[in-house]
């Protein structure tokens, strides 16, 4: 927000600036009333209302420029003036309003100097041709500004339903793994059991411990896959870099960039990646020393997470370096990882469009 007001205020002391010149200028001689500054200077401060009331700047400044010449100031032309409240109706996407008090103006102006004597040659064939490819092209460029801004926008859009598309389609996947994993148990369990069973009325202790060790590691690795599949089937909800503190106690963070709001899925993701890297980290080398970097690029987050490498350290084979790429590559990104200057590097690039 800050920046839309400074831009409104430089585009008011271009405007008045420029008017006030070319009162001071006052092509037809004589002197030049001080009265034709205030009109710079209320140009001028239309623009500070640009954003929310387009057309009432745009209607102002017309009306105002038909009070100047009515009062018979030095000429400071229609199209400098106007042009930068043409330019903000057409980026507000007012092009009726934008084109038809262009339009009003040019028959008022042309008609009052044709009746007033100027020379018609000059003023039709040079004048008049000009001013309206300056207030067109205000207008047009006004215009081309929003469209690329809804564009955007719309790409934006698009990405985010498609991250949450893709989001759905893991979780319906993981969904199908949690299943597989608990009907194998079963039927594992279930085996053991009997065996077990049998063995005990033929009195085997010995069968009958082994069936119940093969059925409590079959339970062991049961649960634990299951709470690995439950935990990123709730994982997306909920999670994001606000939440980022919970995760980086003892860790060195850097942000580069100017941090913003990420659309949800790219923001749980980055959680999600982080968390899971940070993880891997501490449990190769639980002691040393882990550096997180944020870098907010206009497309892009870049999450770099290091540590000093270890004989333990994975070489980007394992489990949980399996699980980050596929969550970057389900945001549409990517990530790498592998030793880099002494260090095990992970680096995830995910996309994350600036909103306009």
């Amino acid at each position: 927000m800050r920046r839309d007001r400074l831009v409104d205020v430089t585009l008011g002391a271009v405007t008045a600036a420029v008017v006030a010149v070319a009162v001071t200028a006052n092509l037809r001689g004589g002197a030049v009333p001080a009265t034709g500054y205030l009109f710079a200077v209320g140009f001028g401060a239309l623009m500070l209302v640009r954003r929310p009331y387009p057309v009432l700047a745009l209607v102002a400044t017309g009306v105002g420029l038909l009070g100047y010449y009515a009062l018979a100031f030095p000429p400071v032309g229609l199209a400098l003036p106007i042009g930068a409240a043409l330019y903000s109706a057409g980026e507000a996407g007012r092009l009726r309003e934008a084109i038809g008090t262009a339009a009003v103006l040019l028959a008022v102006s042309s008609a009052a100097r044709s009746l007033g004597g100027e020379d018609a040659r000059y003023l039709y064939a040079f004048e008049l041709p000009t001013t309206v490819a300056v207030m067109a092209a205000a207008i047009v460029l006004g215009d081309g500004v929003r469209a690329r801004r809804l564009w955007r926008a719309e790409v934006a859009q698009r990405l985010t339903r498609e991250a949450e598309r893709r989001v759905e389609a893991e979780r319906v996947h993981l969904a199908r793994d949690l299943h597989d994993v608990l009907a194998h148990t079963v039927s594992v369990v279930s085996l053991h059991a009997d065996v077990a069973d049998e063995a005990l009325a033929d009195g085997d202790t010995t069968a009958a411990r082994t069936a119940v060790t093969r059925i409590r590691s079959a339970s062991g690795t049961a649960a634990r896959e299951l709470r690995g599949t439950l935990t990123a089937l709730r994982g997306s909800p909920g999670v994001g870099l606000a939440r980022l503190g919970e995760l980086t106690d003892g860790v060195s963070v850097l942000i580069e960039g100017t941090a913003r709001q990420l659309p949800a899925v790219a923001d749980a993701t980055a959680y999600r990646i982080i968390q899971e890297a940070l993880t891997n980290a501490r449990r190769h080398a639980p002691h040393a020393p882990v550096t997180l970097v944020l870098s907010y690029r206009p497309a892009e987050l870049v999450v770099r997470v290091a540590n000093p490498a270890s004989s333990t350290g994975a070489d980007g084979g394992g489990h949980g370096l399996r699980g980050m790429r596929e969550r970057a590559a389900l945001l549409g990104g990517r990530l790498t990882a592998g030793r880099a200057e002494g260090s095990f590097v992970v680096e995830a690039f995910l996309p994350a469009e600036a909103q306009p």
